[in-house]
């Protein structure tokens, strides 16, 4: 594509292949493209061959400028608005493009900042040990009792076992309770935020509790320091599906550049399809 793209003369007719040809497509690629109304209909001769002209020429240069900017789907529905005279329509798809393209920018500096916000202040992680608290500090022992004194005793009835609390974090991951104090925020948002889908524990065969792998603890403290920026949930879950497709936080950063490259290049093709598209909008005006 884009091989001997010279501008046809003013008036030049056109056939199927010169199209083609010029653009590195097929002749059945720039029928479809009619049809689909991407280019506008061509004039017929008494035996029923296309003849295309400078404009047909035109609108195909601004269609394939703008699929690198916009998508085949959305290019395709911006100049057929356009071809039909529904230029306030082509401009609000563009102007959702950009939108688009913005909330993307957005997204990455925000997975950024947050990555920094970690390098600089590491939450600790949860604890293997209980804390002091967690467990009753132990009583006093009671005096020995003599076999006397116990036979002198009224019988009592069993007294009633009370549940166990929760085991202790071992090496499979962290329970719900030491993450949270962790991250300084309580048992309850955990669950909200699995709920959201940002954290997936899995639950201990034996006892039901959830058990927090390395990965769930680091997507926790990276969903803590995006709320802590003030993003809403549905904002960061597109976030930690990054950090997960890439494998981690270190692999992330590679990810993340190619990431913004990637933003500028569409970028830059989205002033290219502007030009392109403009310079058509121009001349059809004047058709």
């Amino acid at each position: 594509m884009g091989q001997n793209l010279q501008t046809p003369r003013s008036g030049a007719r056109l056939r199927p292949v010169d199209l083609a040809r010029a653009h590195g497509l097929s002749t059945q690629a720039v029928r479809n493209y009619e049809e689909a109304g991407i280019l506008p209909a061509a004039a017929r001769t008494p035996h029923g061959y296309r003849t295309y002209t400078p404009l047909h020429a035109a609108a195909l240069r601004a269609f394939l400028a703008l699929v690198p900017a916009h998508g085949h789907r959305t290019a395709t529905a911006i100049m057929c608005a356009v071809n039909r005279g529904e230029s306030d329509e082509a401009f609000r798809l563009i102007e959702e493009s950009h939108a688009q393209l913005l909330d993307d920018r957005r997204t990455l500096q925000a997975v950024e900042r947050a990555l920094r916000d970690l390098d600089q202040a590491a939450v600790p992680e949860p604890s293997a040990r209980p804390e002091p608290s967690a467990r009753p500090e132990p009583s006093a022992r009671p005096a020995p009792v003599t076999a006397a004194e116990l036979s002198a005793r009224p019988e009592r009835p069993a007294p009633v076992t009370a549940p166990a609390p929760p085991p202790e974090d071992g090496p499979g991951g962290a329970f719900i309770g030491s993450l949270a104090q962790a991250l300084g925020i309580r048992p309850a948002t955990l669950r909200t935020w699995e709920r959201a889908g940002l954290v997936r524990p899995r639950r201990d065969p034996l006892t039901g509790y959830r058990v927090y792998g390395e990965a769930d603890v680091r997507d926790a403290r990276l969903t803590r320091q995006l709320r802590r920026g003030g993003y809403l949930l549905e904002q960061i879950a597109p976030l930690i599906a990054q950090v997960r497709e890439a494998g981690g936080l270190e692999p992330l950063e590679g990810a993340l550049c190619a990431w913004r490259a990637r933003l500028s290049v569409r970028g830059r093709a989205m002033l290219a399809g502007a030009a392109e598209l403009d310079a058509y909008h121009r001349q059809l005006a004047s058709s």
